[in-house]
């Protein structure tokens, strides 16, 4: 137990992934939730307005592709 005690007013590392409380996905979205991120566009889905239409975003370091709102995009390069 002393060991734990020990830590009081250390800093300390860990994986977002092991957060107990809240759930990893709220600290993600605290943290980064206003960054922005590139990503090549490799697919797109028109709706009937831009309020309907998607695209689906590669992004380099994750795994699984994004899909965003056509109309929430703030820039092409």
């Amino acid at each position: 137990m002393k060991k734990t005690l020990d830590l009081r007013n250390r800093w300390v590392h860990f994986k977002v992934s092991d957060v107990y409380f809240p759930d990893a996905e709220k600290v993600l979205s605290d943290l980064y939730g206003n960054n922005l991120l590139q990503g090549k566009v490799v697919d797109i889905s028109e709706g009937e307005s831009p309020h309907r239409s998607f695209v689906v975003v590669s992004v380099e370091g994750l795994e699984q592709e994004l899909v965003i709102p056509v109309d929430r995009i703030m820039g092409v390069l």
